[in-house]
């Protein structure tokens, strides 16, 4: 069915809202590839400061846990 065919069968009406149905989805699709670069942006991020965190946190100790029982020379005060 060509465009004349739409146009004398449906009318004006049902072809400028079968454009715009067409127009909107071609605006979607476009706003769609940004986003989606974002997104890919966004989870690289997250991946890296994941890593970063994990392996803060599974490193053993360098020193005494219990910061608060040094000596004034630096050493662990042993009761």
């Amino acid at each position: 069915m060509t465009t004349f065919d739409v146009l004398e069968t449906r009318g004006t009406g049902a072809l400028l809202r079968f454009v715009g149905a067409v127009a909107l989805f071609a605006v979607l699709q476009l706003m769609r590839i940004p986003l989606g670069l974002l997104l890919q942006v966004i989870t690289g991020v997250m991946s890296r400061v994941d890593g970063y965190a994990v392996t803060q946190v599974s490193r053993s100790p360098r020193g005494p846990i219990n910061h608060f029982a040094y000596t004034p020379t630096g050493r662990e005060a042993r009761p």
